[in-house]
Parts: structure tokens; C-alpha cells; sequence
């Protein structure tokens, strides 16, 4: 299991690195896109969508996620702030709000079509985020997602040999305080040394920023257990070796990417 585990996420990061640095810019729309509709089928199972709603959900979210490319296609990139907030604002409502007041509360969601709305709140932001951190430069959108990495693995290792407090049994029994410890142990490390290798300065503000950012990715870590759970699922899929499906892989990226992104474009209006 952790071998066929590690040389997936060793492929997946080769992958990556290729289509960030070595291809168009085009390949990289194409990815997320591909990210966005996989995410959809899985979420569909989840949802426990069947037949033609099924395709009408794939259907509506691929023009969504075209609508969104086209939009940016012809747009400047002061003209795309604003509508671009206002999705990102709908992901923070999700993840600071109502995902954890869903979780807190125990809330189990019947209605098929709410669940489709959710996914929307999910992977819609998470897909523009991803395409706008690029824009930004794709040492950031790599950068923002090693430290999710770096968090996971973390906890995943000091869970495993330390773990014995559960974090929220009645959602994913195997994930421990001592696994988020790790975590932020994990990110902190990774933040020292981008900050010893770059001109960036404010550590202390970074460190925080570390630390808050290992929380929203366990949020988006627990919300997909939950969901799993209630769906009487182990995976989100089996599309990726020792991983799952793609949900499982990108779950932590589904609340953290779109708050930065929201905050890094707060930036340009100041």
C-alpha cells in the first residue's frame, strides 16, 4: 500500500512539474479542466447521482468551467477581480462557515441536488484558484501546494507512529491531534526553508499563515471523510494507486487554494 502510494504521488509530481514548467500555458487550462470533471464524476458517486442526472451534472459543470476560461480568455486581468472575489467569497463561506458548522452539527445531506450544489462550491473555486496562482507564477501555485503536501505527509507519518487522540472519530476514526501536530511541525519546517532560500521576509507572519493554512486543509481533509462516510464509501474513487480517486488527493487543496488566491487578489485592490 505505501509503496504503490508513494510512486503514484512520485508520478503525479513528475507530471505536474512537466506540465508547470516545461508546457504551454494551454496545457495547464487543459489540466485544470480535467481536474474539475474527474472531481465532478466522483463527486456524482458521492452524491449518489444516477443516469441522466448524472451527465446533466457533468454537462452543466463543464460549461461552467469553460465559462470561466472563455471569461478570463477576454478579460484583463483588473476586470476579472472583482467576479473572481465574489467565487472565491463563496468558497469562504463554504470552508469557514458552513463546512464546519456541517461537520460540528453532524448534518447528514439527503437532498442529491444540494450535494450537487456543494460540489459546485467545492471544485468551481478550487479550478479558478488553481488558474489564477498560475497566473501569478508557477513556483507560487507549487509552492502553496508543497506546503499542503509537506502538512499531509507529515501527518500521515506521525499519526501512524504517535497517533493515539483521536481528532473526530465519528468522521475519520484514523486521523489523530498527533497527525496535526505533525502536520504543522511538517509546515513550519517547509516554511523555513522557503523563507532561508528566498528574499522573503515577515517569518512570524509566515509561520501563522502556515499554521492557519494546516487547518483549512484539515477542514477540507475531515469534510471529505464526512461526506465518504455518510456515503458508504471508503474512496472517492480508484483512479490513482494507493490514493484513491482524485478527491482523496485534492481534498486539502479544495480549502486552502481559493482563500489564498482570494487573499493574494485582495492584495491588488489595496
Amino acid at each position: 500500500m505505501l509503496k504503490s502510494r508513494i510512486i503514484t504521488a512520485v508520478i503525479l509530481l513528475l507530471a505536474l512539474l512537466l506540465v508547470l514548467f516545461a508546457l504551454p500555458d494551454a496545457w495547464w487550462v487543459a489540466v485544470v479542466v480535467v481536474v474539475v470533471m474527474q472531481g465532478t464524476l466522483e463527486w456524482s458517486r458521492l452524491s449518489k447521482l444516477t443516469g441522466r442526472s448524472t451527465y446533466l451534472y457533468g454537462a452543466l459543470t463543464l460549461a461552467m468551467a469553460l465559462a470561466m476560461v472563455w471569461f478570463d480568455a477576454n478579460h484583463t486581468g483588473a476586470e476579472q477581480v472583482i467576479p473572481h472575489l465574489l467565487v472565491y467569497a463563496v468558497a469562504a463561506l463554504l470552508w469557514l462557515i458552513i463546512v464546519p458548522t456541517w461537520m460540528i452539527a453532524g448534518w447528514r445531506c439527503d437532498n442529491k441536488w444540494l450535494m450537487c450544489l456543494t460540489g459546485w462550491a467545492v471544485l468551481l473555486p478550487t479550478g479558478l484558484a488553481m488558474l489564477d496562482l498560475h497566473a501569478k507564477g508557477p513556483w507560487v501555485l507549487l509552492l502553496l501546494m508543497g506546503l499542503v503536501w509537506v502538512a499531509d505527509i507529515g501527518a500521515y507519518f506521525s499519526g501512524r507512529k504517535y497517533g493515539k487522540n483521536k481528532l473526530a472519530p465519528s468522521i475519520s476514526p484514523g486521523k489523530t491531534w498527533e497527525g496535526v501536530a505533525g502536520g504543522m511541525l511538517g509546515a513550519s519546517l517547509y516554511v523555513l526553508i522557503v523563507w532561508y532560500f528566498t528574499s522573503i521576509a515577515m517569518l512570524p507572519a509566515m509561520l501563522l499563515a502556515a499554521w492557519w493554512w494546516v487547518g483549512l486543509a484539515v477542514i477540507g481533509d475531515l469534510f471529505e471523510s464526512l461526506i465518504k462516510r455518510q456515503a458508504g464509501v471508503k474512496d472517492s474513487g480508484a483512479l490513482l494507486p494507493g490514493h484513491g480517486g482524485l478527491l482523496d488527493r485534492i481534498d486539502a487543496l479544495t480549502s486552502t487554494l481559493p482563500l489564498a488566491a482570494m487573499v493574494i487578489l485582495f492584495g491588488q485592490l489595496s
